[in-house]
C-alpha cells in the first residue's frame, strides 16, 4: 500500500507542477502564450480562460477527498492535453511543439491509473 501511495503522489505532484506552470503562464497572458495560442488558430481571450481551467483542475486533483470532482478534473485535463496535441498536429507542428502536451497527457493518465488503484486498494469504491 505504501509503495502505491508514494508512486501515486510522486506522479501526481509532477503532473500538477507541469500543468500548473503552463496554467500560470496562460493566466498571466504572457506574449509567448498569446503568440502560441494564436498560431493554433484560437482567439487571445482563450488563453486566460484555459489557464484558469487548468489551475482549477490541478487543485481538484491535488486536494484530498471529493472523488467525483477528481474524476471530472481528470477528464478535463485529458481533454485539455489531448486537444492541445490535436491542435498542434492539425497546425503542422513538430514534436518540439506537441511533445510537452503529450508528456502532460501521459502524466495525467498515469496519475489517474494510480489514483484508481489506490481507491480500489483502500476499498473506497
Amino acid at each position: 500500500m505504501k509503495k502505491l501511495t508514494i508512486t501515486y503522489w510522486a506522479i501526481t505532484v509532477l503532473m500538477g507542477a507541469f500543468i500548473l506552470l503552463g496554467a500560470l503562464i496562460d493566466i498571466s497572458r504572457s506574449p509567448d502564450a498569446l503568440a502560441f495560442i494564436e498560431h493554433l488558430g484560437y482567439p487571445a481571450y482563450f488563453v486566460p480562460f484555459i489557464g484558469v481551467v487548468k489551475l482549477l483542475g490541478v487543485i481538484a486533483v491535488l486536494i484530498p477527498g471529493f472523488p467525483k470532482l477528481k474524476e471530472w478534473a481528470y477528464a478535463g485535463l485529458v481533454f485539455d492535453t489531448g486537444g492541445a496535441i490535436f491542435s498542434h498536429l492539425s497546425s503542422g507542428d513538430g514534436p518540439n511543439k506537441w511533445g510537452p502536451a503529450l508528456l502532460a497527457l501521459i502524466l495525467v493518465t498515469l496519475s489517474y491509473i494510480f489514483y484508481t488503484r489506490k481507491i480500489k486498494q483502500n476499498n473506497l469504491i
